[in-house]
């Protein structure tokens, strides 16, 4: 596992991280202990990048993740998100803040639900339209200068926002959905993060595990997954991806990889200042996202993927409609 230079601002991490989101919600079932094993197999591969969320859960996932990285947390690139609002008691109510005391307080209930004295890289989980970016990312550099958090980020933002935000501290890194299934980060985000020395990391790098080849039918989601209320994996969206889907599984075979492999090799293929998280809760699926490593695409693979997944070949958004005004595009 190659340990890259993250950003500009001191920063490293492994070339690939894990998110850790869907060991808590939004996947299934939750199994702490299983969860607890993956991320030290993670760590004993060579993975040391981390990366969670207050709103996870909400809260659950930073507590379960500050258990397993007893012992360890010198070694690893710890990120953690917050700005999203969710009611404990009706964690369907979102809502945003970026306020500047807002930034202060969900920093204090991160690193006491980590069990760590500094965050490696804080994230704004999503842009708060009532609140200046200045003024959100002025409070989080001021993070940074107290000693609390070594290197701050942005998350879905448009290369505007993000140009704005690094001219009022240094952005360390910025972190959107990215993978051959949504591929709207090239529309500007990327070239942006390149020019300015900022890292880029993808999340659902396997198209919220449809790359995978292992969902055939709508009924293999569990009846509390959140990917049945996203309108990509719906009716005729459904059927029309699945076909997507089919030939990635079959350009694998020839290649001698799994569809998996195949997507994180692409996705690493387009910079090395791409760090993609693919989440997993289950060591199996871990020790094979990491074969990725080992898959080499040359231009021709590389333009036939192109060539299967256009920009506009996936059917259906890539979150609810409601969901969709959160992003800052």
């Amino acid at each position: 596992m190659q340990i890259k230079k993250l950003g500009s601002q001191g920063l490293t991490a492994s070339q690939l991280g894990l998110g850790c989101m869907g060991m808590s919600e939004f996947y299934g079932d939750r199994n702490d202990g299983e969860s607890i094993k993956t991320l030290h197999r993670s760590f004993e591969l060579g993975v040391n990048f981390w990366d969670t969320a207050d709103m996870y859960g909400p809260f659950i996932n930073e507590e379960l993740v500050g258990k397993a990285i007893k012992g360890i947390r010198k070694q690893i690139t710890l990120a953690t998100k917050f700005g999203i609002l969710r009611d404990p008691v009706n964690p369907s109510k979102r809502g945003f803040s970026g306020k500047p005391d807002y930034v202060k307080s969900s920093c204090e209930g991160s690193l006491k639900r980590l069990d760590t004295e500094v965050i490696d890289l804080y994230y704004l989980h999503r842009v708060d339209p009532a609140t200046p970016i200045e003024e959100t990312v002025g409070a989080m550099g001021q993070l940074v200068k107290e000693g609390k958090v070594r290197g701050i980020g942005l998350s879905e933002v448009s290369a505007v926002t993000l140009r704005k935000a690094h001219a009022t501290f240094p952005i360390s890194a910025v972190q959107s959905e990215y993978s051959l299934f949504t591929r709207e980060p090239e529309e500007g985000i990327l070239n942006a993060c390149n020019e300015l020395g900022i890292a880029f990391v993808p999340y659902s790098p396997l198209g919220r595990g449809f790359l995978t080849g292992q969902i055939k039918k709508f009924e293999d989601f569990d009846a509390t997954d959140y990917r049945r209320f996203s309108p990509r994996f719906q009716g005729d969206n459904f059927q029309k991806n699945l076909q997507l889907v089919n030939q990635i599984i079959e350009m694998a075979k020839q290649k001698g990889c799994t569809p998996s492999q195949l997507a994180l090799a692409w996705v690493m293929a387009q910079g090395d200042f791409l760090f993609p998280i693919p989440g997993t809760k289950r060591i199996k699926y871990l020790e094979e996202n990491l074969g990725a490593l080992n898959v080499l695409l040359s231009k021709e693979e590389l333009d036939t993927l192109d060539g299967i997944f256009p920009k506009d070949a996936v059917k259906g958004l890539r979150y609810p409609e409601q969901m969709m005004g959160s992003l800052n595009g």
